[in-house]
């Protein structure tokens, strides 16, 4: 009864306090004593306040009901430069929290020393420490009955682990460290449950390059070895797995994350490497990646899916930087509608694509055309950003229309703050969990109408984040006063009427976001590179090769996993465009050097070479004269003639040239597409020309006359000698075959010199005998004595 009445004096008036504890001081110690100590205990105690730090690792059960036994553990260490003596560690329950915002404070202030902490359980409930030395750290584990703690009615209790001791300097005991945290106490069933959606987020940064390899194989090239090390056992998406498939939670996933990690599990992939090179991955990487993605498939059977855009796509920065680029919005289209097509094939099962997540759910106008734009038409927003504005005295249901056919999914930001920073420290852990179902059991206790809550945690908690998470999900799901619902469900539930439902200007939206935004000059590297990619793929006979990787690595460019990476957004960016070049450089002119051209026409051969592993086609080489007026391309200023070239091979491309006069002429060989765009880069060579001229085209020809004229004359002079031969013979001899065979007219056509002397001599046309034969193969049958090459 004692305690009793002592717990019960916690919620008395700050003076009536200090006159019980006066009064007791007066009864229990002469008057003198009293005044001499009551000056000085005021300073003493705050130069020893926080003399010893209190660190409160764990408190089961989270949230007791009758019956139960609370058990704490933890550690007391002495910061201080002296010994503390009769030390103990004792329990405290301290006023009921009847509000949320009372629970914040009692947060904010969870280690500091003051006044109206309530009284100790019992001797019974505490552990003693004879001594204390500075810097050394005890640990204790105390176990109270819950009945013990004297709990008033249903609700949240300030719950206090204290250590109380003495030192060299104030030789009383007095409060040298504390640990404030919290009790939820729900004895029952409640007669109204909270309707609670907790988004369970399965995100990650981009991991996979653009880069898919040079062979048939496409193999895809990871920037680092980060994703396999959240793969292995213990890793933070392994634990988010391992923690999440005994929760009742909507799994919130981005596409991105089951492409990168099914790239992995085919085990054909390579890590790039800081010098630009790439190794093959690790196969135990590649057992880990399956093993992983058979867990989750497990995870999410029976389960609500939520699929994000493609490599979640930073809706804010989009909004207020990247609408005025053209083709923009078009990207998170394609990121849309790609997610529940990934997800399927990965995970088999059907995700909702009906829901936008902008960062933190802070939402303004824009933010929301923006995010309806690719079909969406439920949006995540957090009530820090859609904040009421009539005066509700309690938290209303998630859902709000905000018109247009949108519903705006307010999650709650207490609830969805709550393992934010870090806990690596399990001190930290446990009060985030205890704060979290404080704040839940608050809530539930506000109305008496039942309410859809939805908690959407941050994007990519640490893996100590999560298991923090699970245990407060465990904790709230086997509580009294909540009860699971899918995210999908809040978003159906009834309005409340009263909730506001206007979006928060523009001007609104928070400065610590805005500064993590992309800027508008990432969404014109994106529009450049994309622009480079439709001019490629125009030329590609299999066109899936190249624009799908890059497809998905221009989403990656605006994921909004590189705020507060600007270093490594800037590198990856650079990383697409500059394999974009590369890949389009593949397909190219060779360099020529001058081209010598004699004579009126002539052909010039122009090599295009294709080094990708595919055909290409559908581009047209266009040959130009620089000067049309002296060479001119098949009988104009520019010839155009269509390319196709086998993947691994040169082609030699001729265009026919006609020339007017001597000199040298530049000419600019350069690739089209079918559309008329300029690919890759020109080449440009020198035709030096030199022209026949007409005089000495006429003395060419004269001479080829006089040969003509020459050989009709020897030809004539040969008939008329067979045919005196063939008269002296006379008819007697015409049975002879004196000729070549099958010629029936005697000596036929045999040359001059193959002629008997005696038909010379008979012919007075022919040189006598006795004349003499300087040339007998260039002699002229018709005795003139001009000569003729033969």
């Amino acid at each position: 009864m004692a305690e009793a009445a002592d717990f019960q004096g916690t919620s008395a008036s700050p003076a009536r306090r200090w006159l019980r504890r006066a009064g007791a001081l007066i009864t229990g110690a002469p008057l003198l004593a009293g005044l001499l100590q009551l000056p000085a205990a005021g300073p003493a105690q705050a130069d020893a306040s926080g003399t010893v730090s209190v660190s409160l690792d764990s408190l089961s059960p989270s949230a007791p009901t009758d019956g139960d036994t609370v058990t704490v553990s933890g550690t007391v260490t002495n910061n201080g430069k002296r010994a503390v003596t009769d030390a103990h560690v004792g329990l405290r329950v301290g006023p009921e929290l009847t509000s949320r915002s009372e629970i914040d404070s009692v947060a904010r202030h969870s280690d500091e020393p003051r006044s109206g902490t309530g009284t100790e359980a019992g001797d019974k409930y505490e552990e003693k420490f004879d001594k204390l030395a500075p810097g050394v750290a005890e640990h204790f584990t105390i176990a109270v009955p819950v009945d013990k703690l004297d709990l008033g009615d249903d609700g949240v209790y300030e719950f206090d682990v204290t250590l109380s001791g003495r030192t060299s300097a104030q030789s009383w005991d007095q409060v040298l460290g504390i640990q404030r945290t919290f009790l939820p106490w729900q004895s029952s069933e409640a007669d109204t449950k909270t309707k609670t959606s907790f988004l369970w987020p399965l995100i990650s940064t981009a991991h996979l390059t653009a880069k898919t390899g040079a062979g048939e194989l496409q193999t895809p090239e990871f920037l680092d070895d980060d994703l396999a090390k959240e793969l292995a056992p213990g890793g933070r998406l392994a634990q988010m797995v391992d923690l999440g498939k005994d929760l009742d939670v909507t799994w919130v996933i981005d596409p991105d994350l089951l492409a990168s990690v099914d790239a992995m599990a085919a085990g054909n992939y390579r890590l790039q490497g800081a010098d630009g090179t790439s190794t093959p991955g690790p196969r135990d990487h590649q057992a880990a990646a399956k093993q992983w993605l058979a867990a989750l498939q497990k995870a999410v059977a029976g389960k609500e899916v939520v699929a994000l855009p493609f490599a979640d796509p930073d809706l804010a920065s989009l909004a207020h930087n990247g609408t005025s680029v053209t083709g923009s919005l078009s990207h998170l289209k394609d990121a849309t509608d790609v997610a529940a097509i990934t997800v399927k094939t990965v995970l088999h099962v059907t995700p909702s694509t009906d829901f936008a997540w902008p960062v933190n759910g802070a939402v303004d106008p824009s933010i929301m055309k923006v995010a309806t734009s690719a079909g969406a038409d439920r949006v995540i927003a957090r009530s820090d950003s859609l904040q009421e504005t009539g005066g509700l005295p309690y938290t209303p249901s998630a859902a709000r229309p905000v018109g247009g056919g949108t519903t705006a999914v307010v999650a709650d930001a207490r609830l969805s703050t709550a393992f934010e920073g870090d806990l690596t420290k399990a001190g930290s852990a446990t009060l985030a969990v205890q704060r979290f179902l404080a704040q839940s059991l608050a809530l539930n206790a506000q109305t008496d109408k039942q309410r859809s809550i939805v908690v959407a945690p941050q994007r990519m908690p640490t893996a100590r984040q999560a298991q923090a998470m699970a245990t407060a999900l465990k904790a709230l799901q086997g509580g009294t006063w909540s009860q699971s619902q899918d995210l999908s469900a809040a978003a159906k539930d009834k309005p409340d009427p009263s909730a506001t439902t206007r979006i928060p200007p523009r001007s609104a939206y928070p400065s610590s976001l805005r500064r993590q935004e992309l800027p508008r000059a990432v969404f014109d590297q994106i529009a450049r590179t994309q622009d480079k990619l439709d001019n490629f793929r125009v030329i590609l006979s299999d066109q899936s090769r190249v624009v799908t990787p890059f497809g998905r690595a221009i989403n990656r460019e605006m994921s909004t996993s590189w705020r507060g990476r600007k270093g490594e957004a800037v590198g990856y960016r650079d990383g697409v465009e500059a394999w974009m070049d590369d890949l389009s450089k593949q397909v190219k002119l060779i360099d020529k050097s001058e081209t010598k051209l004699s004579g009126r026409s002539a052909t010039i051969p122009v090599t295009v070479q294709n080094n990708l592993v595919q055909p290409v086609g559908h581009l047209v080489l266009r040959l130009t004269s620089t000067m049309p007026t002296r060479l001119k391309i098949g009988g104009k200023a520019y010839f155009d003639q269509r390319v196709e070239v086998s993947g691994g091979h040169s082609q030699s491309v001729k265009f026919t040239t006609s020339a007017n006069a001597n000199g040298r002429v530049t000419v600019l060989a350069q690739l089209y597409t079918e559309d008329g765009r300029p690919y890759g880069d020109a080449v440009s060579f020198d035709v030096k020309v030199t022209e026949v001229t007409p005089t000495v085209m006429l003395v060419i020809g004269g001479g080829v006359l006089l040969l003509v004229l020459a050989g009709f004359r020897m030809y004539t002079q040969r008939k008329r000698a067979a045919a005196r031969q063939a008269d002296e013979d006379g008819p007697g001899t015409a049975g002879e075959d004196t000729g070549r065979p099958g010629n029936p007219e005697g000596p036929g056509d045999r040359l001059p010199e193959e002629s008997d002397s005696a038909s010379g001599a008979d012919d007075p046309e022919q040189p006598s005998d006795h004349a003499p034969d300087t040339a007998p193969e260039s002699a002229d049958p018709s005795g003139t004595g001009e000569r003729v090459d033969r």
